[in-house]
Formats: C-alpha cells, sequence, structure tokens
C-alpha cells in the first residue's frame, strides 16, 4: 500500500522561493525562464516544456516557449510539445494528464506521459504549460501540485510583460497625442502669423482714404510677397508630410551634378536672404549622381533655412566628398549649436529644440523631410553640434541608385 504524498522538500521550497524571486524581478518572461527552467528541472523531472499563449482577440494558441532538455528532443513536434492538450486546455481550462495507451512499445517516445495546466489571471485564460515525460513514470499528485505553483509563476510573469507592454503602448499614444497637439498649436499660430501679415498689408493698401508713395506701396508689396513664400513653405511641409506617412512622395531620379545644385540653391536663398554667405569646398573630381534634383535641393534649403533661423549671422560651409561608390555632403555652421539631449531628436516628426522654439518659427516637419527624402536616396542624414561652436550636417548619398531599396516610395523615371 502506498505510503502518504510527500510534502514539499527543503530543496523544493528553496528552489520555489528562487522560481518566485526570478519572476519578481524580472520583466521579459522569455529571459526569466531561460533563468527558471533549470530550476523547475530539478525538482519536477519532464523532458519537455512548452509555454502556450493564447492570442488576446482570436484565441489561437502558438507556443511561445519551448525547451528540450532530456529523450523529447528527436521526438516529432506534434507529440514533443503537446499542442493539443494545450488547445483542449483553452477550450477547458483545468489540470490535465494524459498517459499512453501502448504498454511495451519499441521505444521510450511512444510513451509520453503529457501534464497541461492552464495559465490563469483570475478567471481569465492565458495560455497553457505543458510538461512532459517521455517513457514515464507518470506525473503524481505531489509532483502534480509543484507544477501548479510553477504555472501560476509563469501566469504572473506573462501578465506583468503584458501589462508593461501596454503602458508603453499607452505612454506612446500619448505622447504622439501631445506632439500632434504640440503640432496643430504650432501650425494655427505660423498659418495665422503670415496671412495676418498679408491681409494687413493688403488691406492697408486697399485703403481709399489713404495714397501711398510708391516706396511705401514697393515695401508693403514686398512683404507680402515674402510672407506668400513662407506660407507656401509651410502647406508645401503638410503635404510632403502627409505624403511621407502614406508612402506617396514621388521620386524623379536623373543624373544629378550636385556642386551645380549645391551653388543653385546657395544663390536663390542668397536672393531671398541677402545676409547669407556660404562656401563651396569639393575635394571630388566626378560629382554626378542618380537622385531626384528636386527633392535634394529641398533638403539644402531646409539646412541652410535652420542656419539662418537658428545660426544667424554665422557664414556656412558645404563641403562635398566622394568615392567610387557614395557622395557625402557637410554643412557647417559656428552658431550656438544643439545640445546633445536634443540630437537623437531631430530628425523626428513635430519635434522643435524647446529651449528656442517659441521663438523661432517652424512647424518641426523640416528635418523629418530631409530624413525621408535621403532614405528614398538609399542615403541618410545626421547632425552632430556642440554647444557654442556650431553644427554640422552630413548627408550620405549613393552614386548610383539600388531600387529594391526604394519600395516605400514611388519613382518615376526622366
Amino acid at each position: 500500500m502506498a505510503g502518504p504524498e510527500p510534502t514539499t522538500t527543503p530543496v523544493e521550497s528553496s528552489h520555489l522561493y528562487e522560481i518566485s524571486r526570478i519572476v519578481t524581478q524580472t520583466i521579459n518572461w522569455n529571459t526569466a525562464l531561460d533563468r527558471i527552467v533549470p530550476l523547475i528541472r530539478s525538482i519536477i523531472i519532464f523532458d519537455n516544456l512548452a509555454v502556450y499563449l493564447a492570442d488576446p482577440l482570436t484565441q489561437v494558441l502558438d507556443v511561445m516557449y519551448a525547451r528540450a532538455v532530456g529523450r523529447g528532443r528527436s521526438a516529432e513536434a506534434d507529440i514533443a510539445w503537446g499542442e493539443d492538450l494545450a488547445t483542449a486546455i483553452l477550450d477547458k481550462p483545468q489540470v490535465t494528464m494524459r498517459e499512453p495507451v501502448v504498454e511495451e512499445p519499441q521505444s521510450r517516445l511512444d510513451r509520453p506521459f503529457i501534464l497541461g495546466i492552464p495559465l490563469k489571471i483570475g478567471d481569465r485564460v492565458l495560455g497553457a504549460v505543458v510538461f512532459i515525460r517521455f517513457g514515464g513514470p507518470p506525473f503524481s499528485p505531489h509532483y502534480v501540485q509543484l507544477a501548479e505553483f510553477i504555472a501560476q509563476q509563469i501566469s504572473l510573469l506573462v501578465e506583468r510583460q503584458n501589462l508593461q507592454r501596454a503602458y508603453e503602448r499607452l505612454e506612446a499614444e500619448s505622447a504622439e497625442a501631445r506632439l500632434q497637439e504640440d503640432f496643430i498649436s504650432t501650425i494655427t499660430h505660423e498659418l495665422r502669423t503670415p496671412l495676418g501679415f498679408i491681409k494687413g498689408y493688403t488691406t492697408t493698401l486697399l485703403r481709399s482714404d489713404t495714397t501711398w508713395d510708391q516706396p511705401t506701396q514697393d515695401e508693403f508689396l514686398k512683404i507680402i510677397d515674402q510672407e506668400t513664400d513662407r506660407l507656401q513653405d509651410l502647406i508645401e511641409n503638410l503635404l510632403d508630410s502627409a505624403r511621407l506617412q502614406s508612402g506617396n512622395l514621388k521620386m524623379d531620379f536623373q543624373a544629378v551634378r550636385i556642386d551645380t545644385l549645391v551653388r543653385s540653391v546657395i544663390e536663390r536663398t542668397h536672393l531671398h536672404h541677402p545676409n547669407f554667405v556660404a562656401q563651396v569646398e569639393m575635394d571630388c573630381e566626378m560629382t554626378v549622381i542618380q537622385g531626384d534634383p528636386k527633392r535634394i535641393g529641398q533638403v539644402l534649403d531646409n539646412i541652410f533655412s535652420n542656419a539662418l533661423k537658428y545660426a544667424p549671422g554665422s557664414e556656412v560651409w558645404v563641403k562635398i566628398n566622394c568615392d567610387d561608390n557614395e557622395m557625402w555632403i557637410d554643412v557647417e555652421d559656428n552658431g550656438p549649436g544643439i545640445p546633445q539631449r536634443y540630437l537623437a531628436h531631430l530628425f523626428e516628426r513635430f519635434f522643435r529644440n524647446p529651449d528656442i522654439a517659441p521663438s523661432v518659427h517652424g512647424s518641426g516637419l523640416g528635418l523629418f523631410i530631409c530624413k525621408k527624402i535621403m532614405q528614398a536616396h538609399g542615403g541618410s542624414i545626421q547632425a552632430s553640434s556642440i554647444v557654442g561652436q556650431g553644427t554640422t550636417f552630413q548627408l550620405r548619398m549613393p552614386k548610383k541608385q539600388d531600387k529594391s531599396n526604394l519600395g516605400e516610395f514611388i519613382m518615376e523615371e526622366s
């Protein structure tokens, strides 16, 4: 006659405590399981262990963790991991055991003893954990009790990670919502300012009770023209940002002489801002690449515009270098620089330097668009800065385009 089921031994208690400690201190359940499986194996003999989690929406089970530590390493997957049992537990969440019906098999692998335990938080079923022994012995009530405790710990581990992910998702959504609110506020202000100038000066010119001399009219019209350009640039940035988000930014690739394009953008910038001064240095004999001249010019326009806004009065240096495969352009200024803590966010959508954002016009879209344009060329844009010494933007582009890397964007061949 069998004796009473043994109570938990000191070794088992010690290992169960260590399992609980690891579960409490480790957020990532995959990492935690890697650490606790050897401890489980020391108190419950098994060959294979599998953790199945159910999709919250579809309730489809997927094996999220599996370890073969014994004779099951060469067994077939459906036998070795107990998927059928896990599915049955999801339908009827209770401890379930299955024992082999073959009495004299050719191999131990033909006699799996399977123990399945639901992973639950309250009445909510997360999945199942399955223990398998090949060739026996059967799982005794004592080992079933130990396995239930371990399943509870795994459930807590999975639930905590789920909660952590939900929290991070809510934080990201909240941050995005705050960015969008700030963006709407900024855009409203940016739209109202040029519209206010245009409306004000136009109304003034149309007054019937006053006659304006020609120099005054010319000055008013010049301001209206400048503010219209500013409004147009803002609208173009908004449209480009929307196209980028939907993956519909068009690229017209053709042969482009970068040195000619750079000088053209500098001349155009100087025409609108006579105090803008830029020097070009070249260490490259062949400056022809495959690219979209309009979009590359847009990137340079944005960088020069930033220099005018954030480093007023600073001379700008444009250095063009290349090798057989790649070309890079460094645009340097000696302005106040950008604090290191902001550099990582510089190319994010809607981001503006909070230290000076209220005093400088901008939408927080320009550098985000620049980054996407450079990616569309198979290249990149980076920024480095030293506070008090200046900022450098570096553009890198391949000389020839690999169209297989440009699937995110619509291209038109010239």
